[in-house]
């Protein structure tokens, strides 16, 4: 079984910045890739980035480029997801996924990844 931990979430100022953290554990190979979606109250869990892990290819949402980027640390199998530029409707549960699966679907959807962290809250006031 794979566990996936998020730290890094919080409160801050529009325009602020944060950086999140998800801590991979329970294989001894990498995952195929691993990405962040986020969820807002009343609305669908959607996509903002993924990473594939050997090659570093990133994907970022339309809504998010030039603000936030995706990263990894092979070392301490950790995705990070910087955030720029913060802004009210930003706010949301942040939650990290992983694949440990091949498959030609695209990764900005729910259901390519097999493993969910619980997800952290990042509160972004006016």
């Amino acid at each position: 079984q794979v566990h996936l931990v998020e730290t890094g979430g919080g409160l801050v100022q529009a325009g602020g910045s944060l950086r999140l953290s998800c801590a991979a554990s329970g294989r001894t190979f990498w995952p195929v890739a691993m990405g962040w979606f986020r969820q807002a109250p009343g609305k669908e869990r959607e996509f903002v980035a993924a990473i594939r892990w050997t090659s570093g290819t990133t994907w970022h949402a339309d809504f998010v480029k030039g603000r936030f980027t995706i990263s990894r640390d092979n070392a301490k199998n950790t995705v990070y997801l910087q955030m720029n530029t913060l802004k009210p409707e930003d706010t949301a549960v942040y939650s990290c996924a992983a694949t440990y699966r091949y498959s030609n679907t695209h990764y900005n959807i729910t259901a390519r990844f097999e493993f969910w962290g619980q997800g952290t809250q990042v509160t972004v006031a006016s």
